[in-house]
């Protein structure tokens, strides 16, 4: 794509997505960094928000929806009916008698752990409960054709997105006839080893529905055209190289699956 994470400082991250927008295909990436990030946690310390680049964060909601936020908004209530003069806060009136936060911080740690375990539960219940729905809706589509874009690359295929509908399925490398493919952890590309065709992120496919496994919620795609991002190639330089080896005595090449 292009495009220069740096140091892989939050700025850094900010600047990437901010150049994908206008780049083809480039939510598939900025879904990619994403991913890469670690998930938020609940905790009493201000750490601020690596993915916006905030120093000072709190994550809440008004009206209240969640327990975490009202754990939120009773501190702050606390903080501005309290004797203590703060900055920002301008009180009317004599402050409540019920001042004090209703927890203390080894109380804040542990609903803070719980309430992280618990949006993890949820989001996985939620998760599950869409890839069974997505497996429902393809399930009699199967020998039908989509266009869709490679959103992630692995030692063992490529996933697939079809174009509009939000699906992802596998392409497994055994279909990938012709050649046989490794797997470029730093171009996130699977290599032919023979012709050196490649397949990486933001690629635009064409495939067709081959497998529905509603119940492990599964899907397979085979590949029927393939057109990747302009200049998105490895350098035939490694691949000769690499040919080179195995005819001087190397590893002897594997079969094609």
């Amino acid at each position: 794509f292009g495009i220069d994470l740096g140091n892989g400082d939050s700025e850094d991250y900010q600047r990437a997505i901010q150049a994908l927008h206008g780049k083809k295909n480039g939510n598939v990436l900025q879904v990619a960094l994403l991913r890469s990030l670690q998930k938020a946690v609940y905790q009493p310390e201000n750490r601020g928000h690596f993915g916006l680049a905030f120093s000072h964060y709190a994550h809440f909601t008004s009206p209240i929806r969640r327990y975490p936020d009202l754990l939120v908004h009773r501190l702050i209530k606390s903080l501005m009916e309290g004797e203590r003069d703060l900055k920002g806060v301008r009180r009317l009136g004599r402050p409540r008698k019920n001042k004090d936060y209703l927890y203390d911080m080894k109380e804040v740690v542990r609903l803070g752990d719980h309430c992280s375990f618990a949006e993890r539960r949820a989001d996985e219940a939620v998760y599950e409960v869409l890839e069974w729905i997505k497996c429902d809706f393809l399930s009699d589509q199967i020998g039908d054709d989509f266009e869709g874009v490679i959103s992630a690359v692995t030692k063992f295929g490529v996933f697939v997105e079809l174009s509009g509908v939000h699906v992802e399925g596998l392409v497994h490398v055994s279909t990938l006839l012709g050649d046989y493919y490794h797997f470029d952890m730093k171009s996130q590309c699977l290599i032919g080893e023979r012709r050196g065709n490649s397949f990486g992120l933001g690629d635009v496919v064409t495939v067709q529905v081959a497998r529905v496994d509603v119940d492990d919620r599964k899907i397979d795609f085979e590949l029927l055209t393939h057109s990747p991002l302009t200049g998105k190639r490895l350098a035939r330089r490694k691949l000769s190289k690499g040919r080179k080896q195995m005819g001087n005595g190397g590893p002897k090449r594997r079969k094609k699956r």
